[in-house]
């Protein structure tokens, strides 16, 4: 497997070996991703072996969309694969994505979990719940409506408002709720918090071993990094600090974000692209993906992690994710209007 560090000359290295030998890149398939190369390294390991064709990745911090858009249809890349329901809708409007008809896929990945028209399916999914400190507040049933209640006063942490992973969370309160309540939810929720909303959500559990808060949100999925941590074994202190709430688990279900994969618009081998996608649906690719990142595979009966089956079960909200997309930009305002980056 071909592993490519985002740099500068990256582009055209890659486009003058697909030009330069185009028999040779036959069987390859080209991948722009923002997991971190070693997260997926076993997924496309097992692909290779499975299927003889090569993979070749492109890791990127941000602009991942950008990029493919600009470089239109010259563009390298076959299959895109990101984090967060805001990410791949985002590569859906830019319009650098196909529909992709593939009776596998949707066998595989329920319809809750994939766009209607094919342009982006879900692989994992990762629960947004409420750490909570173990010594000061243990196991109890808890609501995402409750963060809100004067009870807590001082007492949560949160990253910034306006991450996506807290603006797809705000976007489903809208959903359920509507605009209004979802205003005064939030006014709630600011007038909760310890401190202005910073760090991310390693850092919320780190705040809760420090006495900062008592309780904070963030993705499972830290969890399991923090707990398997050895170059940063604080990190395993930090987790074993709190307990993992799953909010509105005996009525709706807890909000669930997403990994997922598109086939970009001008792949330039599409078969084989959609040979990976196949693959990446499949059980045995949806074990070994969740494994990796501490996620719940999106297939129904594949299994999570030893680590993650310990979080406890998940009642995931089945709010189809594409509705929770459609509220974004006014989750977003929301989060301005009531100023709550600025804190209590």
């Amino acid at each position: 497997m071909t592993r490519l560090k985002a740099s500068a000359g990256f582009f055209l290295a890659f486009a003058t070996a697909a030009f330069a030998a185009p028999a040779a890149l036959a069987e390859d398939v080209n991948i722009y991703s923002y997991r971190q190369p070693e997260l997926i390294a076993p997924l496309l390991e097992a692909f290779e072996a499975e299927t003889g064709i090569n993979t070749n990745v492109l890791f990127l911090d941000t602009g991942l969309v950008e990029r493919v858009k600009a470089e239109g249809a010259n563009s390298p890349v076959d299959v895109i694969l990101t984090v967060d329901i805001g990410r791949l809708t985002e590569a859906r409007e830019a319009d650098v994505t196909q529909p992709v008809e593939s009776a596998i896929i949707n066998d595989h990945i329920p319809a809750q979990f994939r766009d209607p028209d094919g342009n982006w399916f879900a692989l994992t999914k990762r629960g947004r719940v409420v750490y909570a400190s173990k010594d000061r507040i243990g196991q109890i049933p808890i609501t995402y409506e409750e963060l809100a209640d004067p009870k807590w006063k001082g007492a949560i942490c949160i990253r910034d408002g306006q991450h996506p992973y807290n603006i797809a969370l705000i976007a489903s309160m809208i959903a359920h709720h509507g605009t209004e309540y979802t205003e005064e939810w939030l006014e709630g929720l600011k007038a909760n918090l310890a401190r202005r909303p910073n760090g991310n959500d390693r850092s919320q559990a780190k705040a809760i071993m420090s006495g900062e808060c008592d309780l904070a949100l963030g993705n499972t999925y830290y969890v399991g990094l923090m707990m398997t941590n050895d170059k940063e074994p604080e990190q395993k202190e930090w987790a074993a600090a709190i307990d993992i709430l799953f909010p509105n688990a005996d009525d709706r279900g807890t909000h669930v974000n997403v990994s997922g994969m598109a086939m970009t618009k001008h792949a330039p081998h599409p078969e084989n692209a959609l040979k990976l996608m196949e693959f990446l649906a499949s059980p045995e690719a949806q074990e070994i993906y969740a494994e990796q990142v501490f996620e719940y595979p999106v297939m129904p009966g594949a299994e999570a992690s030893e680590i993650v089956q310990s979080f406890g079960d998940i009642h995931p909200d089945d709010l189809p994710l594409i509705e929770i997309a459609d509220h974004r930009r006014e989750a977003s305002e929301l989060v301005d209007k009531v100023g709550f980056n600025n804190g209590p």
